[in-house]
């Protein structure tokens, strides 16, 4: 399809030379509907390429029914769930712009959106929206603003003896295979005189116990891994665990958490962005 793909598009449209008595058959010779067709076995960002070709194809990629071949099954509870049923009455191509655009719900706490290539949702759960143990103590948590954040801010701990960070979420997926990340960072960033830093003054505890991760579903799937923290400075979605979605018009709740809970010794120098949950697809090159 690539290969074709390329193809098609690098044609040059023909135009009729004057005073010829037959044109060679070109782009612009393609029925509309049949464009179409065509358009609903490519991905969006192909079909917005195709587009800019000529009429025929700008007025096929409107079509509805190329772009609810995108959306996925249950995007009529998408829009009930998060954009308050306000996108029913805009056209399929509309609503799949609007449903790709991270959207906040819950009190702004979590973000939802679809992948723009695959159509998958993904599901962005802030630190706020978590239980974390100890974070109405200042002596061990605190909530820092930061740009480096959709959220805006992140959960920032200096020390502790007890680590443990719990959520959960449910939420009606299309069908399919999905991860849940944490985003967690060793170390504080900041900016000074316009370049990153990272304060690393409180990393400590990381690298003798591995941190636990557990994930469980409301239908009897469950996950646990183990893992080092490490790279200090940068932003590591640790992997947690995946679940299936079967059924994607019944809701799937899922609980998760975070623990290392060794007393014999302290860890801290720990930002927690966020938890991220996407389809499977999509994770290559994030799992740690």
């Amino acid at each position: 399809m690539g290969a074709w793909f390329s193809d098609f598009t690098t044609q040059e449209i023909d135009t009729p030379k004057r005073g010829s008595r037959q044109s060679n058959p070109n782009l612009g010779d393609v029925p509309e509907g049949c464009a179409a067709l065509i358009l609903t076995h490519l991905d969006p960002p192909q079909i917005c390429k195709l587009a800019a070709l000529n009429r025929t194809f700008r007025g096929a990629s409107s079509a509805d029914f190329v772009w609810e071949s995108k959306l996925p099954l249950n995007y009529r509870y998408l829009i009930e769930k998060v954009l308050d049923g306000v996108a029913v009455n805009l056209s399929k191509k509309e609503i799949y712009a609007r449903l790709c655009r991270p959207t906040l719900f819950d009190r702004g706490t979590k973000v939802i959106w679809l992948e723009k290539r695959t159509g998958g949702v993904c599901l962005s759960i802030s630190a706020k929206a978590l239980a974390i143990t100890g974070i109405d103590d200042r002596r061990y948590w605190n909530h820092i603003p930061t740009e480096e954040s959709r959220f805006h801010s992140v959960a920032y701990l200096q020390q502790i003896w007890w680590f443990e960070v719990d959520g959960e979420f449910e939420l009606c997926f299309p069908k399919g295979t999905y991860s849940l990340f944490f985003r967690i960072q060793l170390g504080r960033a900041s900016k000074r005189f316009g370049r990153r830093v990272c304060n690393q003054e409180h990393i400590h505890g990381w690298n003798i116990k591995p941190v636990q991760f557990q994930l469980s579903t409301s239908d009897g799937q469950r996950a646990v891994s183990q893992c080092f923290l490490d790279e200090p400075g940068n932003w590591i979605n640790y992997h947690a665990g995946d679940f299936v979605v079967e059924n994607p018009h019944s809701p799937t709740k899922v609980k998760f958490s975070m623990t290392q809970i060794d007393c014999t010794h302290t860890k801290g120098g720990l930002c927690l962005d966020s938890v991220l949950v996407h389809p499977s697809a999509l994770s290559k090159g994030l799992n740690r």
